[in-house]
């Protein structure tokens, strides 16, 4: 059912290629590859890695919560107590909290890596850019402020955000062959006209592109195995990742109108890019570039799709279709209907 979805959504070219997982934090219930890497390339397959775009913020927002366990941070930081040149900034009174709710005030999809080509100059614009609204006003979606949840671990924890997202997350989880980029064996994202090639390997987020690739809003690349495995992890509580207290907290809704958890969506009904067939309680993240991993706790069960919608452009919105149609299939799928290991087309 769900590899039929997909091998259509190819035939319509809303991507070259598609990998999904579903399943519970027992077993798999359905799974698959199919595709191409890129339109007219070779097959993808088990071992391609895919660029996760924002599926990267809860990963880097599981990092943030392990700290806080840790008490190396607090959830109630402001900014300057980790970031010292916010202190003089209307920033100041941002918290951690706020950053990983998507309500302190920072602005969303903002293409700062048109005016701005190095990192220093980013991240001095976000800075001094002056707030939109106030911190706590309302929902807004940043990856701004994923960007700086980056910066606040790696100065809070005094190391590099890939070595933490190693120790806290893809260690303890088994995620062997996740990480940020670049990476082999990519699935192609974008013909891009401002690198002047198919991207395949390298972030496609320009912002990530400036910043050196790892980055707390995007970057990471990971095969199905990896997403999936993730997924069962989720489903049976979190456990060897966080405390069952931690991560209640962290998938609870903490906003009013759009809800958000710390670094996870809820369901939005209507709204929800996944549809409104998963239960209440669901939360998970999708990626710019055709990815998603979705969480029903109360059936333990996790949702994952992976494809390339931004090859060759990502002018099609095509992909919002599918996504709700692939979870309004996968949510009546029965222990009894497993696929084979993966199928390919």
């Amino acid at each position: 059912m769900l590899a039929e979805l997909l091998a259509r959504a190819r035939e319509e070219r809303v991507f070259s290629a598609a990998a999904w997982s579903v399943g519970t934090a027992d077993g798999v219930l359905s799974r698959g590859v199919l595709g191409t890497r890129w339109w007219d390339g070779p097959p993808a397959g088990e071992t391609n890695r895919w660029d996760l775009a924002s599926v990267t913020k809860p990963v880097v927002a599981i990092v943030v919560a392990a700290l806080a366990e840790r008490g190396t941070l607090s959830l109630d930081d402001p900014l300057p107590r980790h970031l010292p040149s916010y202190a003089d900034t209307d920033k100041a009174p941002i918290t951690v909290r706020q950053l990983l709710t998507h309500t302190s005030g920072l602005p969303g999809g903002t293409p700062l890596w048109r005016t701005h080509g190095t990192p220093e100059s980013l991240l001095e614009a976000i800075r001094t850019t002056p707030l939109p609204v106030a911190p706590g006003s309302r929902v807004e979606y940043s990856s701004q402020g994923f960007i700086l949840l980056g910066l606040i671990a790696s100065a809070a924890a005094g190391r590099p955000l890939d070595d933490l997202v190693a120790e806290y997350v893809t260690t303890p989880a088994g995620l062997r062959d996740t990480g940020f980029g670049p990476v082999r064996d990519a699935v192609a994202t974008e013909d891009c006209g401002w690198r002047g090639h198919v991207v395949t390997g390298q972030v496609h987020d320009e912002n990530a592109v400036v910043l050196g690739g790892i980055c707390g809003h995007a970057g990471l690349f990971a095969p199905l195995a990896d997403v999936e495995r993730l997924g069962r992890v989720l489903a049976g509580g979190a456990a060897p990742l966080l405390k069952p207290a931690t991560h209640a907290e962290m998938t609870a809704n903490h906003t009013t109108g759009l809800r958000r958890g710390l670094g996870w969506q809820g369901l939005d009904v209507p709204g929800s890019p996944v549809g409104v067939a998963l239960e209440p309680d669901s939360y998970g993240h999708t990626g710019y570039t055709g990815t998603s991993l979705w969480v029903e706790p109360g059936r333990r069960r996790y949702y994952v799709l992976l494809t390339n919608r931004v090859h060759p452009s990502r002018t099609s919105n095509a992909i919002t279709e599918v996504r709700r149609r692939f979870h309004d299939a996968a949510v009546r799928l029965r222990a009894s209907s497993s696929s084979g290991p993966h199928s390919r087309g």
